[in-house]
């Protein structure tokens, strides 16, 4: 997904970033390898190479053992050239290890679940009181569903987005970004959202690509959570899913120290992964600066209005790519 002109073309709408493409392939043949990546320019947090913004994970396109390093090769001369402070790689299938100057930037768990079982044997995978429970009380409190990619739907996503961003003391993304994704990705993206007696309880948003369904982004009333509106949505998803004949649910990335989203990911009886971020470049002072300053955003932003909170994600996401 991360790799389509629909999310590239997002990304340059919404932020500016070029997407650029190093590659062995002669400038007369149609690419047959590459590494994808975005140079982010910000006065705020400096210039570098990223492959690729705001995705969980981005791998090298490449099928034989010899593209990759020269590739590398030629993205680490770019940064020792004029890159700026970095160049950071997200492969989840590729350990970047052996390969000079590579190194550990950051770490995630990600979870995947197969739908190559059956229905039933998917939710009997699931846990039994933290989910499948969850999904039966949201049935009995009869949840509207709703699927698409409305403006309506959207305006309602948000709402509820920066609502749960602000509980976790964080900006959300633009509105723009919202609205660009829908529009470069068309019938790719769909918000599904869930509602008790006309009032939004809950939404997702998912990416479809090829024969895998991402989970992009979740947020809902807290006040309302104790109806399982996410559970049930996330449940209808993966329904979809298979009657569309898709073979996987990339349930995204979580941080390694953030202990409850893993488990409730755990609890849909998903694959357990770590997936790791390389650099080229700076890692330890500049994600302790990195750090230092999120803690105190984040203090500023636990004060904000939410129209001013949605705001503060307008001006701050371009630069953190």
């Amino acid at each position: 997904m991360y790799h389509t002109p629909g999310w590239l073309e997002a990304l340059r709408r919404t932020y500016g970033y070029e997407p650029v493409v190093l590659t062995t392939s002669p400038p007369e043949q149609e690419l047959a390898n590459g590494v994808v990546f975005c140079r982010v320019s910000s006065w705020l947090t400096g210039r570098r190479i990223v492959s690729l913004p705001f995705s969980d994970h981005c791998e090298p396109l490449v099928d034989d053992g010899e593209e990759l390093p020269c590739i590398l090769a030629a993205l680490r001369d770019e940064w020792k050239g004029n890159a700026g402070k970095y160049v950071e790689m997200r492969p989840f299938g590729f350990d970047l290890g052996l390969f000079p100057d590579l190194i550990i930037s950051n770490t995630f768990t990600l979870h995947r679940l197969d739908l190559h079982l059956s229905l039933d044997d998917i939710f009997r995978g699931f846990h039994e009181s933290c989910v499948r429970r969850k999904i039966r009380r949201a049935e009995r409190e009869g949840l509207a569903y709703e699927v698409g990619g409305s403006e309506a739907l959207l305006e309602k996503f948000y709402h509820l987005l920066v609502l749960t961003r602000r509980r976790h003391l964080l900006p959300p993304p633009p509105l723009a970004w919202f609205r660009n994704l829908i529009a470069c990705l068309g019938d790719k993206v769909q918000i599904h959202m869930a509602f008790k007696n006309g009032q939004p309880v809950a939404s997702i948003l998912t990416l479809n690509f090829k024969t895998a369904l991402v989970y992009k982004y979740g947020c809902s009333d807290k006040q309302l959570n104790k109806l399982g509106g996410t559970h049930l949505l996330l449940w209808k998803a993966i329904q979809a899913a298979k009657h569309n004949g898709l073979r996987e649910f990339d349930l995204g990335r979580s941080d390694s120290s953030d202990a409850g989203l893993i488990k409730f990911k755990d609890r849909w009886g998903a694959a357990r992964f770590t997936l790791r971020y390389w650099r080229y470049g700076a890692v330890g002072a500049d994600l302790a600066n990195v750090n230092r300053n999120a803690h105190i955003v984040r203090r500023i932003l636990g004060h904000l209005p939410n129209d001013l909170l949605a705001r503060a994600g307008a001006l701050l996401y371009r630069h953190v790519g």
